[in-house]
């Protein structure tokens, strides 16, 4: 497919924001499932329902796993809707969106009987939501991502469609975080009816992916795990997941608890972080255009090491500190919204599944994400438990291995993914993403 026939050209030049605000807008909405689930749902479930955080970890970790697995066959499912048409894969995710709607409401708002009948009873309504929920989400990200990856086009042009997806996402993100607090929990749900609706709409009426690049075939899509560079590149993508989706759980527990913090700053600190990551996406779009998706992303994980690592000195108080912690940890998470993405669409192009199997690969992608925040949650949330941390705790011990968990463990996998990263990309050379030169005179 030609760069400059590509449709994903249309995202680079005059009129480019009309076709990335038709396609981003549903990144929108589907950020309020995001968030709720991986940010304020152990919260609200463990401090406000009571909920035992080993058990909730445990829900967490099942219905995440169940729910993950399903995500390859959804991507299969996207796949044969697109040889009918783009259309019916859109009407598929408004279904989905409903449901979704549908699903995040029982999950926050469980009835009362439901609470009062016990801890047995309430972990089984949240597993029930967790799956409905999440496997609505599943069904329209799965379908947003793989219309992006077929729009096709060079490096700089699938970042700036992933730039369009991720950013407004992240909007989403920081309108999520600051509803429940500023307006509560069914202001969030009414907003979110609101941006479901404003976003299928726009997606409607967005770019159209490019027709199949070959003529279908009744012959079973060959699985993304047998190409060497897919692997690699999902190992590096856990790994990196799996150090911000730690942070990510714990976060809510580490402002209540260690900075000892009262739940305006909650609002305060996640606003910084996400609108931070949402203006930043700009400048990565921008830095992978002219060093590359691999620099790019080493420059990212980098910066978030070096700004993530001093929450380890933090303690009750230390509010502007763990602000600036914040903005430059949010800037530095940039890059792993516009990169991985960006390469995934490189290797699906040059190992030659453009066109005939983009949902395979990002139900895949999407499993792993999945993957990442349950492990974050089943692990980390039992263990802080069984080493003697719980919600409220003012213990020195039971704080600092809070710290540790919070702060320490996610600098580590990063700095793992990052030397992957280095020896996969940069010394040797990965599909989708060609090695890159030590100096100007290498090749």
């Amino acid at each position: 497919m030609s760069d400059t026939c590509s449709s994903a050209a249309r995202f680079i030049g005059p009129g480019a924001w009309r076709w990335g605000l038709r396609y981003g807008a549903m990144g929108y909405p589907l950020a309020f499932v995001a968030l709720p689930l991986y940010v304020l749902l152990p919260n609200h479930y463990a401090v406000v329902l009571g909920a035992p955080l080993a058990g909730l970890g445990a829900v967490l970790l099942g219905t995440r796993a169940v729910d993950a697995v399903m995500d390859p066959w959804i991507g299969r499912v996207c796949d044969r809707g697109f040889e009918r048409s783009a259309q019916w894969v859109w009407a598929l995710a408004a279904v989905s969106a409903v449901l979704m709607w549908l699903g995040l409401w029982a999950l926050l708002f469980p009835p009362e009987a439901i609470r009062a009948a016990g801890t047995g009873a309430l972990l089984a309504w949240a597993t029930g939501g967790l799956f409905v929920t999440s496997t609505a989400f599943s069904v329209a990200t799965v379908a947003h991502q793989s219309w992006g990856a077929r729009l096709g086009g060079n490096e700089a042009q699938r970042a700036r469609v992933v730039v369009w997806r991720e950013a407004l996402a992240l909007f989403g993100v920081v309108t999520a975080s600051i509803l429940p607090s500023a307006a509560g929990l069914p202001a969030l749900m009414g907003v979110f009816a609101v941006a479901l609706v404003l976003g299928l709409l726009a997606w409607r009426w967005a770019n159209p992916p490019e027709g199949r690049t070959q003529a279908p075939t009744l012959t079973p899509t060959v699985s993304p795990w047998r190409h060497r560079a897919f692997v690699r590149l999902m190992l590096m993508f856990v790994l990196n997941g799996t150090a911000s989706a730690i942070p990510a759980t714990l976060v809510l527990f580490f402002i209540q608890d260690r900075l000892g913090a009262d739940a305006a700053w909650q609002g305060v600190f996640l606003l910084l972080y996400f609108l931070a990551a949402a203006l930043s996406m700009p400048l990565w779009a921008r830095a992978a255009g002219r060093w590359g998706l691999v620099r790019s992303w080493l420059l990212g994980m980098g910066l978030s090491v070096a700004v993530f690592v001093w929450a380890v000195t933090l303690g009750t108080g230390d509010m502007w500190a763990f602000a600036a912690v914040c903005v430059g940890s949010g800037l530095a998470f940039g890059a792993d919204l516009t990169a991985p993405s960006a390469l995934l669409n490189g290797v699906i192009d040059d190992v030659g599944e453009r066109g005939r199997s983009e949902g395979v690969f990002f139900g895949w992608w999407n499993l792993a994400t999945k993957m990442n925040l349950a492990l974050a949650a089943g692990l980390a949330l039992p263990l802080l438990s069984w080493w003697g941390y719980s919600p409220g705790a003012t213990d020195p011990q039971a704080l600092q291995t809070l710290t540790v968990a919070y702060s320490v463990l996610p600098c580590a996998l990063k700095l793992l993914a990052a030397a992957l990263l280095y020896q996969w990309c940069v010394r040797t050379p990965l599909v989708g993403a060609p090695r890159v030169p030590r100096s100007r005179s290498e090749p």
